[in-house]
This record gives C-alpha cells, structure tokens and sequence, in this order.
C-alpha cells in the first residue's frame, strides 16, 4: 500500500484514526495520566506526571513531524488564528479541567476504564460541543476573529529554519525534566 492510496481511501484513514486513538488511550492509561489523583496533582502542582507525559509527546510529535516534513511525506497545513477565540478556547477548557479534573483527551482514557467521574465529563464535553456550535455563529461575528495573527508555524512566523526551533524547545524541555528532578518533583 502507497502513501497516496492511503491518502485517497476513506475508510483505511478511519481505521488509522481509530487505531491511532486506541493507541493514545492505551499509552494515556499506562503513563498514569487518566487517573483522576494525577491530574489533581498536575492542578496542585505537587504531581508533574502529567507535564512530563504532554512534554515528551510535544517533543517527540515535534522531532517526528518535521522529520517527515523534512523527508517529503507531510505537507503541514495551518490556519490563522485570534486572540480572541484563543481566550475563548483557553477559557472553555480550563474551566472544565478545573471542573472535572480530567482535560478531554485523559477523560476519554479515563470513560475507557470505567471512571464514571469520566464518563459524567465526557457527556458535558458532548453538550459543551453542542452548545458552542448554537453558539459558533454569533461568537465568529463578535469574538472569534478579534486579534487575528496570520497562519504560520513558529518558524515561518519566526523566518528561522525548524530545525533551531525544535532544538530550543527540546533545550527548554530537557532543562525543565532536569529541574523537575534537581527538586524532586
């Protein structure tokens, strides 16, 4: 099978979207991170486990993508944003993360094992979905579109090649792992 049948065959995208999904939710479940007293811990700041896990899945994310960019295989495709549905998206998902104590990707990890806590969060992430698509057309004419910044990764927003980006953030990330230990955490 080619790369290009792939990218043309619906149903083997679904597949690999549906495996891909399992995969995550089972790495989720073995990292800790879909228990309910890790990411209270994470919000305490007395547990980093959570930091750790999204830290090292930013970093390898980032080394695999622009390795495959590098190689030819992906095209990266990104979309201008605002200021203002940023607030509006950082506002929504802090709140619920304060709320039920899981943030989407851990409650669907959490639902998988049983968590009825979970299961609860995940029915409010459904009718919070709901509500802000009855809401989407009145939010784009006021809110969504304030403080537009053009679409762009961080290097072509920067004008510097990936690769010295990826290296910084892989410096500040291995420099917060290393003074996560310095102090015990």
């Amino acid at each position: 099978m080619t790369l290009g049948q792939v990218r043309s065959d619906k149903k083997i995208q679904l597949a690999l979207g549906l495996l891909s999904g399992i995969a995550f939710g089972f790495l989720l479940q073995k990292s800790g991170v879909a228990a309910y007293n890790v990411v209270l811990g994470q919000l305490l700041l007395t547990d980093f486990t959570v930091l750790k896990v999204m830290f090292s899945a930013v970093l390898v994310g980032m080394i695999g993508i622009y390795a495959l960019k590098a190689a030819g295989l992906v095209r990266l495709h990104t979309k201008p944003g605002s200021l203002g549905a940023t607030v509006i998206g950082g506002l929504i998902f802090g709140a619920g993360f304060a709320l039920l104590g899981y943030c989407p990707g851990t409650a669907a990890a959490a639902t998988g094992t049983g968590a009825p806590d979970a299961l609860v969060g995940m029915a409010g992430i459904v009718l919070g979905a709901g509500l802000f698509a009855r809401l989407y057309p009145a939010l784009d004419r006021t809110v969504l579109h304030r403080g537009e910044f053009p679409e762009g990764t961080v290097p072509e927003i920067l004008g510097i090649p990936p690769w010295i980006v990826v290296a910084l953030v892989a410096l500040m990330i291995v420099g917060i792992f290393w003074a996560l230990g310095a102090y015990g955490l």
